[in-house]
């Protein structure tokens, strides 16, 4: 994982997420993680941005 894409996942956790998996349903959850709670939203882009494919 890029400094990049650290950075974002805390930062814009939705925006890290769409950028590594495109949007689909990935993307839909860390929106509506981020909308629920910030914290939710960076883990789940760490989670999501960490798995091997």
């Amino acid at each position: 994982m890029s400094i990049l894409t650290i950075l974002l996942n805390i930062l814009l956790p939705p925006v890290a997420v769409v950028l590594q998996h495109g949007v689909g349903g990935k993307f839909l959850i860390s929106i509506i993680l981020t909308l629920i709670g910030w914290l939710p939203g960076v883990v789940h882009a760490f989670y999501v941005n960490s798995k091997k494919v």
